[in-house]
C-alpha cells in the first residue's frame, strides 16, 4: 500500500470529474445524500452544480491515531434535510469506497428507513479502491494499489486551536 497525497486543486478537480461522469451517464436524480464527514464537500459541490436538495447522513467508522483505525460503523438517527421527504431518485455520495462496508450499509440503511420514497438509488465517490467489496456506480479514480489517501483537510485533525492561532500570528509564505 502506497500513500496518495491530494492537493485542494486536485481534490476539487476530482469532484468536478465525478460530476461530469454522472452527467454523461444521462441518469437524472432529484436528491443527493452525502455520507458525512467524507462526503460533505462532494455533496455540497454536486448539489450546487445540479441544483437538487442535499441531505446528510452522518456516519463514523474511523478513529485512533491519525484516524486510521477502522472501528464500528455508527449512523445518525435520521437524515438532516431541508425537504419534507426524500427524493425518489437518490444519488448517494462519499469521498471514497475503501472496504465498501460503509457504503453498503449506508445504502441498506437508506432502503430500510426511506425505501418507500426511493425508486432508484445510485452511488458516486471520488476514489474507488480495488479492495472494496462493493463497486460504486460512479467514481473519479480507480485505485488498484489501495493507497492511504491524504486529503487536503486532514491537517485539521492533527491541529489544535493553539496551533492554528500560532500559524495565523506567523507570516506565511504564499
Amino acid at each position: 500500500m502506497t500513500d496518495l497525497h491530494v492537493s485542494w486543486t486536485d481534490y476539487h478537480h476530482l469532484i468536478e470529474t465525478l460530476a461530469l461522469k454522472v452527467h454523461a451517464s444521462g441518469w437524472e436524480f432529484n436528491q443527493i445524500v452525502c455520507l458525512a464527514k467524507g462526503g460533505l464537500r462532494v455533496g455540497d459541490i454536486l448539489c450546487r452544480l445540479y441544483d437538487v436538495p442535499l441531505a446528510v447522513l452522518s456516519t463514523a467508522s474511523y478513529g485512533g491515531k491519525d484516524n486510521r483505525k477502522r472501528g464500528q460503523l455508527i449512523f445518525s438517527r435520521d437524515l438532516s434535510m431541508t425537504t419534507p421527504n426524500l427524493g425518489s431518485r437518490v444519488l448517494v455520495v462519499d469521498d471514497l469506497v475503501d472496504s465498501g462496508i460503509s457504503l453498503e450499509r449506508s445504502l441498506a440503511w437508506l432502503h430500510h428507513k426511506y425505501g418507500f420514497y426511493i425508486e432508484d438509488m445510485r452511488s458516486a465517490v471520488i476514489w474507488y479502491k480495488s479492495c472494496s467489496a462493493i463497486a460504486p456506480d460512479y467514481y473519479s479514480q480507480f485505485l488498484a494499489d489501495d493507497p492511504w489517501i491524504h486529503q487536503p483537510f486532514e491537517k485539521y485533525e492533527q491541529m489544535s486551536l493553539e496551533d492554528l492561532a500560532a500559524a495565523h500570528r506567523t507570516p506565511q509564505a504564499v
